[in-house]
């Protein structure tokens, strides 16, 4: 599922044959999440303040759920079946509960722009680009537990639910923050450039750090934090 911010539509690439299919329904697609339990893909729409839902079986808009002011990151937890948007300009998060698709909004830190979930502990892990903070949301009670200060102006963050360890991008710090999601403590990895994206590995325990303006990709080992240029 790829969202077209240029023409608010969802193209749907077939895995099999690589054929695609493009489905309407935004103004602007910033982000898209999948609940592979119940086949259902959740899109932001960072114009319209709302989630697109779409069946996955049949490639279609079952209905659309207002969120809060321009959503730019969306997250699920398939486990209890409850999608979380970033709203950036409203400063909150919308949880959505995936049966009724009834939206809860809660407030967040400064500008919220990206959401991570862990399904085995039912924590929410936002990152606040104005706050230099990560907002930790019990998905139990659907509040605000903590406030975790990381670097400065947090991008992206993600969840390796296998460690239980949490890590936040830190564009201007030029570091990654690792928090242990068990004590919520934190050190700084040395990304050696302007981390952007990340993505995990749970099965080898690696995580792949992206930077704006670097033809490298910054690889930390989750066993001991230590970093390999590639």
């Amino acid at each position: 599922y790829v969202g077209n911010s240029g023409t608010g539509t969802i193209t749907v690439i077939n895995g099999t044959n690589n054929a695609t299919t493009t489905i309407a329904g935004g103004t602007n697609i910033r982000a898209i999440s999948v609940n592979p339990v119940t086949n259902t893909i959740y899109a932001a729409d960072i114009n319209g303040a709302s989630v697109i839902v779409i069946n996955g079986a049949t490639d279609t808009v079952t209905t659309t759920v207002t969120v809060g002011s321009q959503p730019a990151a969306v997250g699920v937890n398939p486990v209890t079946n409850r999608i979380y948007t970033a709203n950036q300009a409203g400063n909150s998060v919308t949880i959505i509960d995936g049966n009724t698709n009834i939206p809860t909004n809660i407030t967040v830190g400064t500008f919220p722009v990206a959401v991570a979930v862990n399904p085995v502990t039912n924590k929410i892990y936002v990152t606040n680009q104005n706050s230099s903070s990560v907002s930790l949301i019990n998905g139990a009670t659907n509040s605000v537990t903590q406030t975790i200060t990381v670097g400065t102006n947090p991008q992206s963050v993600v969840v390796n639910p296998t460690t239980n360890r949490i890590y936040a991008a830190n564009n201007t710090s030029n570091h990654v923050s690792v928090i242990n999601g068990d004590s919520n403590s934190t050190v700084n990895v040395g990304a050696n450039a302007t981390p952007n994206a990340l993505a995990v590995n749970p099965v080898t325990n690696k995580i792949y750090v992206g930077h704006f303006f670097s033809t490298f990709v910054t690889v930390i080992n989750g066993s001991d934090n230590t970093t390999n240029n590639v």
